[in-house]
C-alpha cells in the first residue's frame, strides 16, 4: 500500500520568492506544485479578480470568502486526491496566508478566519509551513512598479502582514527561512530546513 503523502506550503509577504521556492522543492521531491488562490479552473478564475487592480477596493470578509471558496475546490480537487495516492504536495501559500492577510492585515478576527479556512479545507492543515521572510526594503525592491491589487495595498498593510506571519510562525511552530540571499542559498536552507523536520 502507498502511505499518505507529506504536505507542505510556502508563506510570506510580497515578494518572498515563495513561488521559485515552492517550485524548487516539489521539483525535489518529485511532489505536485500548485498555488492559491488558484490551482483548479475556479481558482484561478477567483485569483484573477481577486488579484486585478480594476476590481478596486473589496471588503476585507469578501476577501477571506473568496479565497475559501478557492480553498475548498483546491482540497478537493488537486490537493486530498494528491495526499490520497501517495504523492507529496507543496502549495504557494494556504491557509497562513488567510490569517496573515485578511486576519493581521485587514484587521478580521483571526480565530473566525481560521474557522473559515478550516471548513473550507475540511480540517487538512500541512505537515509543515516554511515562512519566507524578506525585509520591507528589499521587498519593495524586487517588486518594482506594476504591481498586483495586493501588491499595492499599502506599507501599513504589508507591515502588519509581516507582523501577523512572524506571530504565527513563532507560536505554530513554522520553519523560518531568511528570503535574501539568492534563490540558491535560500533553496539550500529550504531543503535542510525541511529535511531535518519532516524526517523524509
Amino acid at each position: 500500500m502507498t502511505g499518505r503523502g507529506v504536505f507542505v506550503a510556502f508563506e510570506g509577504g510580497e515578494a518572498c520568492g515563495k513561488s521559485t521556492q515552492a517550485a524548487r522543492l516539489a521539483a525535489r521531491r518529485n511532489a505536485v506544485l500548485t498555488r492559491e488562490p488558484g490551482g483548479t479552473a475556479l481558482g484561478e478564475r477567483v485569483r484573477a479578480i481577486f488579484l486585478d487592480p480594476a476590481t478596486g477596493h473589496v471588503d476585507g470578509r469578501a476577501e477571506a470568502l473568496l479565497v475559501a471558496a478557492a480553498r475548498a475546490q483546491h482540497v478537493a480537487e488537486v490537493i486530498e486526491p494528491a495526499l490520497a495516492a501517495g504523492r507529496d504536495v507543496v502549495t504557494d501559500r494556504f491557509t497562513g496566508s488567510s490569517l496573515a492577510y485578511q486576519g493581521h492585515g485587514r484587521g478580521l478576527p483571526v480565530e473566525e478566519v481560521r474557522r473559515l479556512s478550516a471548513f473550507a479545507s475540511a480540517g487538512l492543515e500541512p505537515d509543515l509551513y516554511v515562512l519566507l521572510d524578506v525585509p520591507a526594503d528589499v521587498a519593495a525592491v524586487r517588486l518594482g512598479e506594476d504591481r498586483d491589487r495586493m501588491e499595492s495595498a499599502g506599507d501599513d498593510f504589508h507591515d502588519r502582514v509581516r507582523r501577523g506571519y512572524a506571530e504565527l510562525a513563532r507560536t505554530e511552530g513554522w520553519v523560518v527561512v531568511d528570503g535574501t540571499g539568492t534563490p540558491d542559498e535560500v533553496e539550500a536552507a529550504v531543503f535542510e530546513a525541511v529535511s531535518g523536520r519532516l524526517h523524509r
